[in-house]
């Protein structure tokens, strides 16, 4: 297992449509969620807005084996649901995740564990 932690800029004015691409995928658009994130071994996934000095950004904590694998049939998907769902990325953030499947790069720089695990 591993967790993918990225964060995404949201570009100025867009903020109130990140909040209901949330809401869609949580509700009309849930089941087609659900096999996205399914298809590509998705355990859990998360967002998270916060607000900074430099504007909103999405937080996103994914758990998924192999993510570099994955990423990479994400980045290739051509069903409606994907790419209708990477047309929402990158008009919010101008992330392109056909070219950056894993978002921002990021590097973790710490890590705590309970038991040192």
């Amino acid at each position: 297992m591993a967790l993918v932690v990225r964060a995404f800029p949201v570009l100025a004015g867009h903020e109130s449509h990140v909040r209901e691409l949330a809401k869609s995928m949580a509700t009309d658009r849930a089941a087609d969620a659900a096999q996205f994130f399914a298809r590509f071994g998705v355990r859990h996934e998360s967002w998270h807005l916060q607000q900074t000095p430099h504007g909103p950004w999405v937080i996103v904590v994914t758990e998924v084996d192999a993510p570099v694998e994955t990423a990479k049939e994400y980045s290739a998907s051509q069903g409606e649901f994907d790419l209708w769902f990477k047309a929402q990325v990158l008009e919010l953030s101008g992330i392109d995740p056909q070219t950056q499947p894993l978002g921002p790069p990021t590097d973790q720089i710490f890590a705590w564990s309970a038991g040192g695990k």
